[in-house]
């Protein structure tokens, strides 16, 4: 993909689903009684991925668009597998599903692509097994592919060494099945989607703000039964950062973006284009099924650079990357902190983004949880090696349209991971 600079971005747009959301719909609808109805579902390709691996577990799943059917068999209800899971990209699907599969009476297995095959799962095997998981990496590198054997869970209390919502939901999810209550506790709060959500199917959980001793604590006791919901998944904030980026920077831009959701244990992005001095307005706040909505407005605005570091972080780990593209921009220095949580994701992104942004000739220093940007310097257009990696295929995209001169995206069909469309969109705003 070639892209240039431009000015005057304007118009409105509609994002698609929540990535989280969408996955985490599909598996409690899946494990739920009765009809789930989802609206406004992420077809990419790892919430695709996570259709594939119910339908192999015997649910049905209809897909018209983006209107999902599920038809729930209870908690009980899935049914053994005759494959290997295969789990693609997405490491979502595997954290939570394991928590899932850990609480049935038959064996499977979890595997996925070779950048998923190489991303730690002991983060969760251990805590897995302390409840009585039957729950091992096949390679015995603690990283999938997982094998997973019937075992009796008991619930217990988890003290996690980092936030991490996927940590915190494959635990919860496991505890649906246990013998007692299961409860989390992270250093900071992390994206609570998989707490509203089991409320709304009826799971007795607890989540941190309704927690007397503590903010940072879910528990869930096992229950009966969940029972299927009909649910309207809102605009993914993590998709629409690109486009509220894009108005901040692109001379002349005004973009009204559509029907976000900002959880606030997700919105934190919107708090640093804040602090880094953006026009953005919130209307139309409202909330559906448990989760705060609103359209975004955004303006052209002068960024200066701030530091992020602290409980911050778990709201905004997958905006980093264009968080870095905008501090680029700005006028000063940005010091990102306590993010080395990046360094497991799709790809190792400090060095991912810190590589590309050098070779767009901004001046940034790695460091071991984040990296140092000196803003206000002209970024010259650069060859941007994605290494598939989605969020920074669609981070330099916005990089490329400030950009003096012509930058060409490699394997920028990586983007269908989480936002297929994404190219198209911007055409609305041109």
């Amino acid at each position: 993909m070639e892209l240039t600079n431009i000015t005057g971005l304007k118009g409105q747009v509609t994002i698609p689903g929540d990535k989280s959301i969408s996955h985490r719909s599909i598996m409690l609808g899946s494990i739920a009684k009765g009809i789930t109805e989802v609206h406004n579902f992420l077809e990419g390709a790892d919430c695709l991925a996570t259709i594939e691996c119910f339908r192999k577990l015997g649910i049905e799943i209809e897909k018209n668009q983006d209107t999902v059917v599920v038809h729930g068999k209870g908690l009980h209800g899935l049914t053994p597998p005759t494959d290997i899971l295969d789990v693609g990209n997405s490491g979502t699907t595997t954290r939570l599903l394991a928590g899932i599969l850990c609480g049935q009476e038959f064996d499977s297995k979890i595997s996925g692509d070779e950048s998923l095959n190489s991303r730690p799962m002991k983060r969760i095997m251990e805590p897995l097994t302390q409840m009585g998981a039957n729950i091992s990496s096949i390679l015995r590198n603690d990283c999938a592919p997982l094998y997973i054997t019937k075992g009796k869970l008991h619930g217990f209390h988890y003290d996690s060494p980092i936030a991490s919502a996927q940590v915190k939901s494959c635990i919860l999810l496991a505890g649906l099945y246990a013998d007692g209550e299961t409860s989390v506790t992270e250093p900071n709060l992390s994206r609570n989607h998989t707490e509203l959500m089991l409320k709304e199917f009826g799971a007795d959980l607890m989540s941190a703000h309704e927690l007397t001793n503590t903010r940072t604590t879910a528990s869930v006791r096992p229950c009966q039964e969940l029972y299927g919901q009909k649910i309207t998944v809102p605009g993914d904030i993590s998709s629409a950062a690109y486009f509220i980026a894009a108005g901040l920077l692109v001379p002349d831009s005004e973009i009204l973006i559509k029907d976000i959701g900002i959880n606030p244990t997700r919105a934190g992005f919107l708090k640093v284009c804040e602090d880094m001095g953006g026009d953005i307005i919130l209307q139309n706040e409202h909330f559906c099924g448990g989760e705060r909505v609103a359209d975004i407005l955004v303006r052209t605005s002068n960024l200066h650079g701030i530091t992020i570091e602290g409980s911050i972080i778990p709201t905004l780990i997958d905006e980093i990357p264009i968080i870095a593209v905008m501090a680029a921009m700005a006028e000063g220095t940005t010091i990102i902190r306590d993010a080395e949580e990046l360094k497991v994701k799709e790809t190792d992104r400090i060095e991912t983004v810190t590589d590309n942004l050098k070779a767009m000739s901004c001046d940034v220093t790695p460091t071991f949880d984040g990296m140092i940007i000196e803003g206000g310097k002209p970024l010259l257009g650069a060859t941007i090696h994605t290494l598939l990696d989605h969020r920074i295929a669609m981070a330099f995209s916005i990089a490329a349209l400030v950009a003096e001169g012509t930058t060409n995206i490699l394997d920028s069909d990586c983007v269908d991971v989480s936002y297929p469309s994404f190219y198209d969109t911007f055409e609305l705003l041109l």
